[in-house]
């Protein structure tokens, strides 16, 4: 079968040159997904490709190869995050920009604005997540996040510039505001360039965009009288090849050679016009003068040979000491390779390395740390920090480092001592899927099966996101590069010792503070620190309780004290409504027997009436305590909510009941209680 050979999805980079030496080396250049032939391998480019595209490219069993630049990755990653919580993606950019178009397509909703003016009244109520082109001024971006906020109630911003076009702008202003003119070498199509050119234009009024060395304007540069001390600004987008960038160097130099130049050529003339006289003297002093002219030629071109002897001897030196340096301060790094830098930022994205190179490095706050601490908590700027390399991205001008996996490798010999010895180690839940949650626990990633995740069957792993966990290493493969853990091993024998200091220590009325786990119809099982105990609906409350889930809910944190234990069959009785809210320890502190209360009907019975004293105590009026006189029905006397008073004519301690009489109000207390006696004992028959 024949190779369908290699393609670039779209150009490579934004830059001619760039894409006429890749065609050279045979890779072609395709303008959509429906070009390319079936099985192709495919370059996706810097700026990146949406879901759909890459999906397509699958489905025709391509060969992906992504050079997607990690900045523009990041803003993907936010597009595909922020759709997941119902937000409308705005990004700030030219809506016709590659970048601009791919991430789009990583967004459910997203709107494209290229100006405040092009804010759309409709995201005035929308949750937004507001992100920009990885190439924006970013003073431009500033002022449209300003705008926006003002506009819209709910806003999320992402600082999504690309910390070395940012620095490319900084250095370019900075260039423009120092220098006569400033040459700016890039292709009309990248955004980069054209926004340093924009950026120089605006600070320097001698500004020449070009290409390549052919499209520069060499008698634009400064060229009078002070040429040689005119000072020429040269920067150029991150998508131009060095080897340009060079060329239009050395024309700017062979410029400078040549107007020194004619300026030494101009004075000469001035200075023989100055000799030159119509007379025979001068003739003679001219003629007399040849020899000695003659002798000083001789001897200037004598010098002459030696000083070019010498200049080249010395500018041999000083271009090879050139090249070492040029090569030290350029050098390139490898992917896997172990560096060291100096912190030069920090944000709450990513941390930028001075690494040494011709490449900015940069730390994502991901690669930084497990997440628990932001990266502003972590390093410093002037931090000297070691990272590995996880990708070099000559095109971008960037390498991406991985402080993060530098720690795991660390520490991997620490996790290997870790499961021999069944350490118990402390870690970061960091991920989960069906299968179980990662940990990340000293740098390394820990898998840990949902069977050993110490949650019940079927309840979502995600409950543990971002939790901080004690677990033990079951499995340390360092040849896989797998590691295994258990959450519930760890679980499970903190959970034994508390049990074991629990019964150890437990008696009647001591107080636990628990967790409310399971709900039935006649009361609830809490967690008191290792066992569990029953708090039966009757204990729930001092009012009458129809279900436990009217006073409790799973997963509620309470307060219980224990009724009773059996240390044999291992069951604990608890309480929950609180002792010192006992009604009836309130009525026996306030009343007497022979005291005349205010009371209020609530039931009427067969054998009298049970009256409210106060709230959840209540008191029997029998039949033959209401009147003296014969009552057939007790409806006819008395309805339920009636307010009247009544005597308190017995208070039986031991079985919490109060007997009450309306007949003995009038009737002085001597203070025997025998007729309330009676008609207890006659109630307590009839009932």
């Amino acid at each position: 079968m024949q190779n369908p050979g290699a393609y670039c999805l779209g150009s490579l980079v934004h830059n001619c040159e760039v894409t006429r030496r890749l065609s050279d080396f045979g890779i072609r250049t395709a303008e959509s997904v429906d070009k390319l032939p079936d099985g192709a391998a495919v370059i996706i480019r810097s700026h990146g490709e949406s879901r759909s595209v890459l999906a397509r490219l699958r489905q025709k069993k391509c060969t992906i190869i992504d050079a997607t630049c990690p900045n523009v990755e990041h803003i993907h990653r936010i597009a595909e995050e922020t759709s997941a919580q119902g937000r409308t993606l705005v990004i700030f950019g030219d809506k016709t920009h590659a970048e601009v178009i791919a991430t789009c397509g990583w967004a459910k909703n997203s709107v494209v604005c290229g100006n405040c003016e092009e804010i759309p009244d409709f995201l005035r109520d929308l949750d937004l997540a507001v992100v920009s082109q990885t190439t924006e001024n970013a003073a431009d971006v500033k002022k449209f996040f300003k705008n926006i906020k003002k506009r819209c109630t709910n806003v999320v911003f992402y600082d999504t510039i690309c910390s070395a076009t940012a620095e490319r702008q900084d250095e370019a202003a900075k260039l423009s505001r120092e220098t006569d003119a400033v040459v700016v070498v890039g292709d009309r199509t990248s955004s980069n360039a054209n926004k340093l050119a924009g950026i120089c234009a605006a600070l320097n009024p001698n500004v020449q965009f070009v290409s390549n060395a052919s499209e520069l304007v060499l008698t634009r540069l400064p060229q009078d009288g002070k040429a040689h001390e005119a000072l020429i600004g040269l920067t150029a987008g991150a998508s131009v090849p060095e080897r340009l960038i060079e060329e239009v160097k050395k024309s700017m130099e062979t410029k400078d050679t040549a107007i020194n130049e004619a300026l030494t050529a101009s004075a000469e003339t001035a200075e023989l016009a100055d000799t030159q006289a119509p007379d025979a003297d001068a003739d003679v002093a001219v003629d007399s003068s040849d020899a000695d002219t003659d002798a000083a030629a001789d001897s200037s071109a004598a010098d002459a040979d030696a000083a070019v002897d010498s200049s080249d001897t010395d500018t041999d030196a000083a271009e090879d000491n050139f090249d070492e340096l040029l090569n030290e301060n350029f050098k390139t790094l490898r992917t896997g390779e172990k560096v060291r830098g100096t912190v030069t930022s920090v944000n709450s994205t990513e941390v930028t390395v001075e690494l040494g190179t011709k490449q900015s490095g940069y730390i994502p706050a991901h690669e930084l740390s497990d997440g628990s601490l932001s990266p502003e908590e972590i390093v410093k700027v002037g931090d000297v920090i070691e990272a590995f390399v996880t990708r070099v991205n000559d095109v971008e001008g960037v390498i991406t480092l991985s402080k993060k996996r530098l720690d795991a490798n660390k520490n991997w010999d620490g996790i290997e001592v870790a499961a021999d010895t069944r350490e118990v180690l402390e870690g970061i839940v960091v991920d989960e899927n069906k299968g179980g949650v990662v940990v990340l626990v000293k740098g390394c990633r820990v898998f840990v099966p949902a069977s050993q995740s110490g949650l019940p069957r079927d309840t979502p792993m995600a409950q543990l996101l971002r939790q901080k966990v004690k677990l033990r290493i079951t499995e340390a493969n360092k040849a896989k590069r797998r590691i295994v853990g258990s959450i519930r091993s760890v679980a499970n024998e903190l959970r034994r010792a508390k049990a074991e200091k629990i019964w150890s220590e437990i008696e009647v009325g001591k107080v636990y503070q628990g967790i409310v786990k399971t709900l039935t119809a006649f009361g609830a099982f809490v967690d008191i620190g290792g066992v569990d105990g029953m708090a039966h609906i009757s204990t729930l409350s001092w009012e009458r309780v129809r279900r436990p889930s009217d006073v409790l809910k799973e997963g509620d944190s309470i307060s219980v004290y224990v009724i009773e234990f059996d240390r044999e069959t291992k069951k604990i009785a608890l309480g929950y409504r609180k002792l010192d809210e006992n009604p009836w320890l309130k009525f026996t502190e306030q009343f007497r027997e022979g005291n005349i209360v205010d009371v209020k009907v609530n039931k009427i019975v067969l054998f009298g009436a049970f009256a409210e004293i106060i709230p959840r105590v209540d008191g029997l009026i029998h039949i033959s305590q209401i009147s003296d006189s014969r009552i057939d029905s007790l409806r006819d006397v008395l309805k339920e909510g009636d307010e009247l008073k009544a005597r308190i004519m017995r208070i039986d301690y031991e079985k919490q009941r109060v007997s009450l009489s309306i007949r003995a109000l009038d009737e002085p207390w001597n203070g025997d209680p025998s007729e309330a006696d009676e008609s207890a004992e006659r109630a307590d028959s009839e009932r």
